[in-house]
């Protein structure tokens, strides 16, 4: 693989909007992980390679969002925990176990998504009571979230979000908000493991770091800035989009790991 100035700048290109579209809606991965296939990274060195960048564009969400008065609550403290370490027993437990099943169920919960999204229009407009207490939340679908992200990936804050809207009651603002704060973790526990195994392209990763600090940043400033708008038709095609693209990995026909 030849790292010459115009594919880094295409990476750097896709990264920014991969940063915008994941701040928003989840499923930035789906932009960037092809694109690291097809500038000739393996599969373990693209997935690697991703977590590096996606760090500093979940970092850069969270961060302006905190700089805004936002994810300031001490009951953020459990989820975040619980985040972590589903995130680190499904990186870990990848590793060990056949996953084949996933090829099937992740398109159908991506689809499921968004069809619950698409059929609710007025879906997290307005806060209402959660089926779920916070604590009981963090305890159960806060690290199966983290244990998906762990071991497999795709539509991760997508998932944050939606259980955040589904089991607390929270507006799709709040809870796409919180989203960046277990995703950010996530994908820390994720890129640690990666990067113990040598696995990260630190060259290419640097690169595309900026892009995703920059599309994270201009993604933030949108969603503040009366962007919600915007959220829910982003989550619905990143939804479909994603569950073609498992499906298609699946039958042979894209090779993404």
């Amino acid at each position: 693989m030849d790292l010459t100035l115009t594919l880094l700048l295409i990476l750097f290109a896709v990264a920014m909007l991969a940063g915008w579209v994941d701040t928003l809606a989840g499923g930035g991965g789906l932009l960037t992980v092809p694109a690291l296939l097809l500038a000739g990274l393996p599969p373990v060195s693209a997935l690697a390679t991703n977590k590096s960048q996606a760090i500093l564009g979940t970092f850069t969400a969270t961060a302006t969002l905190f700089s805004k008065g936002h994810l300031r609550e001490r009951t953020l403290i459990l989820p975040v925990v619980t985040a972590g370490i589903g995130a680190g027993i499904g990186a870990w437990l990848i590793q060990r176990v056949d996953t084949s099943w996933l090829n099937w169920v992740i398109p159908l919960l991506l689809l499921g998504v968004a069809l619950y999204v698409w059929l609710t229009p007025n879906m997290g407009s307005s806060e209402r009571e959660g089926k779920m207490t916070e604590k009981q939340w963090a305890l159960t679908s806060v690290p199966v979230v983290g244990f998906y992200d762990g071991a497999f990936g795709p539509g991760t804050g997508t998932f944050f979000a939606a259980s955040g809207v589904a089991f607390r009651g929270q507006t799709l603002l709040t809870a796409t908000i919180r989203a960046k704060l277990f995703n950010l973790t996530t994908n820390v526990v994720s890129l640690a493991l990666f990067a113990a195994g040598g696995k990260v392209i630190w060259v290419i990763g640097g690169t595309m770091m900026v892009g995703q600090m920059l599309g994270a940043f201009i993604g933030s400033h949108t969603m503040l800035a009366g962007g919600t708008r915007l959220i829910r038709p982003l989550v619905i095609t990143m939804c479909i989009l994603m569950s073609l693209s498992q499906i298609a990995q699946h039958l042979g026909l894209v090779q993404i790991p």
